[in-house]
Parts: C-alpha cells; structure tokens; sequence
C-alpha cells in the first residue's frame, strides 16, 4: 500500500449541469445527489477503502484549492495540485505522474475524475485492488470498462480481445485483463445499438491504473512535446519551487486529452470489464437516470413541491420555495433563485452551448 495513490481530477466546470454548476462553484463541490456531501467528498471517501487519506491527491484549477481544502481538509498543501491554465486531461496526467514519481519512483497511481457515481463501493474496491495489482507488477496502462446497459450515444467505448491476459479473481463483476483494440468516441445510436449488440465492448469510465513509470514512458513516446515540458521540473517537484514552474511552463503544454494523446497511439493497453453501479454524472439527464423517482417516474430534490401530471422529469428547487408545476412531461426544472430553467431533458446536451450564449451577450454573472 506504501507505493499506492490516487490522484482526483476536480478541475472542470460542469458547465452541463448549469444553473448550479458556475464558474466560481462548480459541480464537484456541489451536493449534486441531495445527499448532504459534494461530489468531491463522496469521492475522497471512496478512496479511503484504497489508501490512506495521505496518499491522494487531488489535481484542479488552481482558482479552487480553496474549496478543495474546504471540502477535503485532511489534505495538506502539497496534495492540491494547482494547474493555471486548463490544458484538458493528458497534460493535468502528466503532471501527477511527474509529481508522484519525484515522490515515489515506485509509484503505482489510479486517477479518476471527481463527479462519477458508484453505486456498489465493494466492487468498485475489488475492482481498483485487481487493477493496482496487475500493473504493479506490468509495463501496463490499464482503463477501466464498464458492461454497457443500454446503447448511451454520449459515452466513449472500449473494443477489447475476448482472450484475458489475467484471469478473473473470484467475483463475477470483474472480467480479467483484456487487450484493447480501440477506442470509439461517442458514437451515433446506430453504432452504439451495435457495440451492445456485439458484447465486445465497453463504456470507457475515464478511470486509469498506471505505474507512473509507464504511464511517463507512454507520454515520451507519444506525446513528447508534453513529456518534455513538464520532465524540465524534475527538481521542483514536492518543493516550494513546484508551483512558480507550473505556473510558467504548464500554460504552454498542448490542451489535449489522455485519450487522444496516450491512449489511443500506445500498445500496451489493457482494460477490465466491471459492474459496480457507475455513471459519469455527465448531465442532468444522468442524474434523474441514477436518481430515486416516485411513481411518474419524477425526482424531486425540494421540500415544498406540488406537481400534478408531471411525468419523468427532474425538479430541483430550493428547499424553502413553495414550487406548482402541472402538465409536464420529461423536462429538467432547476430554479437557483437568480436563475430559473426550464428545458426539454431531450434536449439536454444543448445546455452546454447556452453558458456561451450567456458569455457572448454580456451575461457573465450568471455564469
């Protein structure tokens, strides 16, 4: 366990779960689930049952570590990585790798995003040991892949050899190690109803397990602009000189994800198929999908809340509002007091494009 980390990703916006989710607050220090803790903080907790609360980290925008302390305060400074710019996903991995390997050159890391739901912590658990396990002992990146339920257009999907290359440990929810073919983004509904069809593929979670040995091997061959920028750190790492260089080097790293810049190019890819309740808690829709609904399929978070004939929609109002809807029908209701919305959950990917909308016509407060 002394070689074990985990690193969080808490930097975005969740700029699809606006009005709630806002620049100077967003989703992962929300109580998004109505269950009296943030995101972030039902994630942290997950972890526990992994490593010691010493051996995570969190990485974000350097504008939050505030908040991520005021949510995680067991944490100290220098478990708060601070990016200044926001690059996407492939540099903000490389960073961590870098970091924990000044730590730790026997570093062996799982770093997954901060607003994921999972339902049956156990396996997700028995899942994250088999994985830490595997490339503990292999020149291996490894990707969790979720059984797909359903053909859900607005994830990626995994294509994996049905040959394992490590047998199953002894729970039926975790499928071995198996090889990656390739990667599929988002794909049309069509293709999508294929992938489920054929059982040869998987959600991709956005969860890595990596050494971060290889994970930095894979950024040296295939992402060697980023590899080079962040290796002139070397030094700095875990001292008080660490954010004064990120600050000046990090900006001028490509933005691109670990997707497109490892993970796709490299060869030794591997995945595991799991089942432990997960959603990406993407958008609203995900969260009336995942959440406890009455009879009309409705989920109210909000005391005061009278509907009648409102069917398969989401409200979610202050607690202190006396809130009346009649005759709606599979619609999002979100009402944070300066800004009530009202929209078709069918239409729910377009929410993001109106925080643009907002920026582009001089409504920045809202945002």
């Amino acid at each position: 366990m002394k070689n074990t980390y985990v690193a969080i990703m808490a930097g975005g916006i969740g700029s699809r779960f606006w009005p709630a989710s806002r620049e100077n607050r967003p989703k992962q220090f929300l109580d998004i689930m109505g269950v009296g803790k943030s995101l972030i903080r039902l994630t942290f907790e997950r972890f526990l049952n992994i490593c010691p609360a010493e051996n995570i980290f969190i990485v974000t925008n350097k504008a939050y570590k505030a908040q991520v302390l005021e949510h995680l305060p067991e944490l100290s400074d220098n478990q708060v990585l601070c990016e200044p710019s926001r690059n996407n996903t492939g540099p903000c991995v490389a960073y961590t790798a870098f970091k924990l390997q000044a730590l730790n050159p026997k570093a062996n890391f799982i770093i997954a995003p901060s607003d994921a739901v999972i339902l049956r912590t156990d396996v997700f658990t028995e899942a994250m040991k088999f994985a830490l396990n595997f490339t503990a002992q292999n020149d291996a990146l490894c990707t969790l892949g979720i059984r797909p339920s359903r053909p859900d257009t607005g994830y990626g999907y995994i294509k994996y050899e049905e040959k394992k290359q490590v047998q199953d440990p002894d729970n039926d929810n975790i499928g071995g190690v198996h090889q990656v073919i390739k990667f599929t983004e988002k794909p049309s509904l069509e293709k999508a109803n294929e992938f489920l069809q054929s059982g040869r593929y998987l959600w991709n979670a956005g969860i890595f397990v990596w050494s971060a040995k290889s994970v930095l091997k894979a950024f040296e061959r295939n992402a060697p602009i980023i590899h080079e920028i962040l290796a002139k750190g070397m030094n700095k790492y875990n001292t008080p000189d660490e954010q004064e260089f990120i600050d000046e080097f990090y900006p001028t790293t490509p933005s691109i994800s670990v997707d497109y810049a490892i993970m796709e190019k490299a060869e030794n890819i591997f995945t595991i198929p799991v089942d432990f309740g997960w959603s990406d808690l993407g958008t609203w829709g995900s969260l009336h999908v995942e959440s406890t609904k009455d009879e009309a399929l409705n989920v109210v978070q909000g005391e005061q809340v009278i509907l009648e004939d409102v069917s398969n929609s989401l409200v979610v109002v202050p607690k202190d509002k006396l809130v009346v809807i009649r005759d709606l029908d599979n619609y999002i209701v979100v009402d944070e007091k300066d800004v009530l919305m009202i929209y078709p959950k069918s239409k729910e990917q377009e929410i993001k494009t109106l925080t643009k909308q907002l920026s582009e016509r001089g409504s920045g407060q809202y945002l």
